[in-house]
């Protein structure tokens, strides 16, 4: 199962560099250690982009590994600043709150902010970084779970950290064929390539999400990116549970690729408009488009419930998505979504399901952005809707 997060907190966050010594604001202006303190993170920031380990060590405390710094060497950075939010000192010891800012070269075009906390420790007269990591609830990222491995794709940029090489690579072979495909159905305005990240496990996973990893057991990836973001937002990040992952088929992978590929590709007309029934059942069937699966072979648990007697009222709602819900109850839910927009691309035409999805994601608030649609794109109402996707569930799987 592949799933979508509308708002990511496990955002990268990346901002221009504009100058060596350009990144670091905020703090108590009437401290000169804040001022100092600041030189610092701008000197690391400079380090990282450098790929200078020496000026990077100069940084930290004496003995401070940097091992973070040698995790970041193969990843493309365009840009990496801090801006400093809240800075507390004791004597010869101070914490910092910043935001770092990120940017991976040819792929974001917006910063990915990630909020940190850093000890620092003052010594000969000079400040040093003592550890930088997560601020309180904030996610990781992946260089903090190990080396990062990168293998660029046509299409694609994969980047994992305990995987092998060949395993990523093949990542990226089935990213390259989603990219066409999922701009064969949706269409080119969108960037046309995406980052998938790859960590070792489930809990690597949650880490980059800042979740539990119990909510994702069982959900093959998930996209992660601001709803409704415009062409200068950063690139959404496809984060993959290699647990979940690893058990599929080649053809159960390619659809994960693909569905969560065109997450991507629909971000920027998808809204807090946007139902999940929609956002998810659209990225089904463009996963599944042209497979020659069934609507019994794809929705088995939707089709036991219609021959039990037990056919739904309604559309899923939003509820019923939820992770750490009941299995059976999720894959209905996508199951449903899906069977929806099978039934709008075959009685209305595909060029009208993806009229339907734009138009829904074009307003700005969930109330009436389905009904309007549905009257002004595919002439019906949400009453006639429903009905007709009972009666197209009971004619595909009854």
């Amino acid at each position: 199962m592949a799933g979508r997060r509308r708002a990511s907190g496990a955002g990268l966050c990346l901002v221009l560099l504009l100058a060596v010594l350009v990144g670091c604001g905020g703090g108590t202006a009437s401290d000169p250690a804040a001022a100092e303190v600041r030189r610092v993170l701008d000197l690391r920031a400079a380090a990282v982009l450098d790929r200078d380990e020496p000026a990077y060590r100069a940084t930290g405390r004496p003995g401070t590994p940097v091992t973070g710094f040698r995790n970041l060497s193969a990843v493309p950075l365009a840009a990496w600043s801090y801006r400093v939010t809240g800075f507390d000192r004791s004597g010869d010891r101070a914490t910092a709150d910043a935001e770092l800012s990120y940017r991976v070269e040819g792929y974001d075009r917006a910063p990915v902010t990630a909020a940190r906390t850093l000890d620092l420790t003052r010594a000969d007269g000079r400040w040093y970084v003592a550890s930088d990591k997560p601020a309180e609830g904030a996610s990781e990222q992946l260089w903090e779970q190990g080396a990062v491995t990168v293998v660029r794709g046509a299409h694609s940029l994969v980047m994992g950290v305990g995987q092998p090489g060949e395993g990523l690579r093949a990542y990226a072979e089935l990213a390259d064929r989603a990219v066409p495909a999922v701009s064969q159905a949706w269409g080119t305005d969108w960037s046309g390539h995406v980052v998938v990240l790859v960590p070792k496990s489930l809990e690597g996973m949650a880490g980059l999400l800042g979740a539990p990893a119990s909510g994702y057991q069982g959900i093959a990836a998930v996209t992660t990116g601001e709803s409704g973001a415009g062409a200068k937002a950063p690139a959404d990040r496809i984060i993959v549970n290699p647990d979940a992952y690893g058990v599929l088929g080649d053809f159960g992978r390619q659809v994960v690729l693909t569905h969560e590929t065109t997450h991507v590709a629909t971000r920027a007309h998808t809204a807090a408009a946007t139902p999940l029934w929609l956002s998810e059942g659209y990225a089904d069937w463009v996963g599944y488009l042209g497979s020659g699966r069934t609507a019994a072979q794809v929705a088995p648990e939707l089709e036991r419930a219609v021959v039990d007697g037990h056919l739904p009222a309604a559309l899923p709602d939003d509820a019923d998505f939820g992770f750490s819900g009941d299995a059976a109850r999720l894959a209905q839910a996508y199951e449903g979504g899906w069977l929806a927009c099978r039934m709008i691309a075959g009685r209305w035409g595909e060029d009208s399901l993806d009229d339907f999805y734009r138009a829904v994601g074009g307003h700005d608030r969930r109330a009436g952005a389905v009904e309007d649609a549905l009257r002004d794109v595919l002439g019906t109402t949400p009453e006639k809707f429903t009905e007709q996707w009972r009666e197209y569930l009971r004619a595909q799987l009854g």
